[in-house]
């Protein structure tokens, strides 16, 4: 009782009181159960950038206290971006000092899950439409099998086999205009008449690799994946619409998205470190960074900021208002991703398939991932709201959700899925591990949402470039592919500072 309390315990305190008492126990406390660990934007994570956007954390950290250090470079963020930040400035400068700081305990960076095939089967759940069933999707007759109502069936099979053209006299450009003015949800409801379960058996349809569902899916981006209802309209199959977001013009190409970048060793990383204050100055840049006690700092001949956008302005007050208001609006997509091990994986190899989408439970997928382990997906986006706006809500939603709550749907969806088959949760699960990403994927610029793609200008436009001796070089900061954004980001920004 008579330890002193250290500031790194401080701000995880008002972390977790920020959040409420919702949070319930910790993992690390669960030793008796089944190993549950929760990794990525922990509360420890975001603890000093939740204390610093709110105000609260010069109350409390004490005065800087200088290192002594310099470097070449300094990294603000540990992701794809700032890895290759720090490797492209190695390239180029072989001999360069090059601090990474990043405020999570590992480097794991979210991304979404690479787009395998489609799901074989598809779980209409009791969320969605009263009762689970299991509906295997790669036999005929599968439409069939459905619970939904007969209309509905008619309907949902005559846009997977005949849809009709729904703008007769309409030129191709301006049938693809009329698409990207369009969700994904309100084609089927309000252009095709379909029933209400043929919307609600197709809003997860993109859920898995967009993290948000079809209530805020752009339809020309699901004409351009191959969703159900549009082969009537006699579209250009051979190339892409000006109007679809990046990753899907990149995957109509057939790119591949670039691989992870492991950090060059000759690069010095500091995990755990959150920086707080970035201040360019008349012979270097000062880097402020929390290092558990207090506020150390290091010199900089060169900052690049691999972090979130929204981040940026607590960062460097000094930066001008323009530049500031186009960094927040800069909106992240937060993601879950959760493995489970198994003892036995017999009762998933009884079910007889391999990817389970689910139309309405809480984790949206589930899959096989061989020789032991199921991987889930879940996506707190409140997807009526939009892409932007949902996130946002979604996010606080999933600040607010407790450890035992995310435990709890694991086992239940698991249970409903497997139990069938002989699956026991209470002795077949060995560990779960959760990914909690609240700021998971950058932004895609789309249609119906964002009126400026494709022919600009980006919010990123005002908020990149850089500013003295700093370079913004996060994955928000430019408008590309998902996969990509974070490569093409850092590169520029190094090239920006080494002109």
């Amino acid at each position: 009782m008579d330890r002193p309390i250290s500031r790194r315990d401080l701000f995880d305190g008002i972390a977790l009181a920020s959040l409420g008492s919702a949070l319930g126990p910790v993992p690390a406390a669960r030793a008796a159960s089944t190993p549950f660990t929760v990794r990525g934007d922990t509360a420890a994570a975001l603890s000093v950038p939740h204390a610093l956007r709110d105000g609260r954390f010069w109350a409390h950290a004490g005065t800087p206290e200088p290192t002594g250090e310099r470097y070449d470079l300094v990294v603000v963020g540990g992701g794809r971006a700032g890895v290759s930040a720090a490797n492209g400035w190695l390239l180029r400068h072989p001999s360069a000092r090059v601090l990474v700081l990043d405020n999570h305990d590992e480097l794991a960076a979210p991304r979404p899950p690479v787009r395998a095939a489609g799901p074989d089967a598809v779980m209409c759940d009791a969320e969605s439409f009263g009762a689970d069933t299991l509906v295997t999707t790669a036999s005929p007759g599968w439409i069939d099998r459905l619970p939904i109502a007969e209309a509905a069936r008619r309907d949902l099979l005559r846009l997977h086999d005949d849809p009709p053209d729904w703008f007769p006299g309409l030129s191709a450009e301006a049938k693809q205009e009329r698409l990207a003015e369009l969700t994904y949800s309100r084609f089927l409801r309000e252009v095709c008449g379909a029933h209400p379960d043929v919307e609600r058996f197709c809003r997860t349809l993109p859920s898995r690799d967009w993290a948000y569902d079809a209530r805020a899916f752009g339809a020309i981006d699901a004409w351009g994946i191959g969703y159900p209802g549009f082969a009537g309209l006699g579209l250009d199959r051979d190339k892409p619409s000006p109007y679809n977001s990046p990753t899907v013009r990149r995957n109509w190409h057939g790119e591949a998205p670039a691989a992870d970048p492991a950090l060059d060793g000759r690069a010095l990383l500091r995990l755990s470190s959150p920086v707080v204050s970035v201040r360019d100055g008349v012979g270097s840049a000062t880097v402020g960074y929390f290092d558990g006690d207090g506020v150390s700092t290091v010199q900089a001949g060169a900052v690049i900021l691999a972090c979130w956008s929204a981040v940026v302005p607590y960062l460097v007050p000094e930066l001008p208002e323009e530049r500031r208001r186009a960094l927040r609006q800069v909106v992240r997509v937060p993601a879950l991703h959760a493995t489970v091990r198994l003892r036995d994986p017999g009762a998933w190899r009884r079910l007889g398939v391999e990817r389970v989408r689910w139309t309405g439970a809480y984790w949206c997928a589930t899959e096989f991932a061989p020789p032991d382990s199921v991987r889930l997906v879940a996506t707190p986006c409140r997807s009526e709201l939009g892409p932007d706006a949902g996130s946002a809500a979604g996010r606080r939603d999933l600040l607010r959700t407790p450890y035992d709550e995310l435990e709890r749907t694991i086992r239940d969806q698991l249970t409903r899925l497997l139990g069938p088959f002989g699956f026991d949760p209470a002795g077949d699960i060995l560990e779960i591990t959760v990914n909690r990403w609240g700021h998971a994927y950058p932004p895609e610029h789309c249609r119906p949402w964002h009126a400026y793609h494709p022919d600009g200008p980006f919010p990123a436009d005002a908020a990149r470039g850089p500013f003295g001796r700093i370079a913004i070089g996060g994955s928000d900061s430019v408008p590309a592919a998902r996969a990509d954004a974070a490569v093409v980001a850092a590169h520029r920004a190094v090239a920006e500072l080494t002109r």
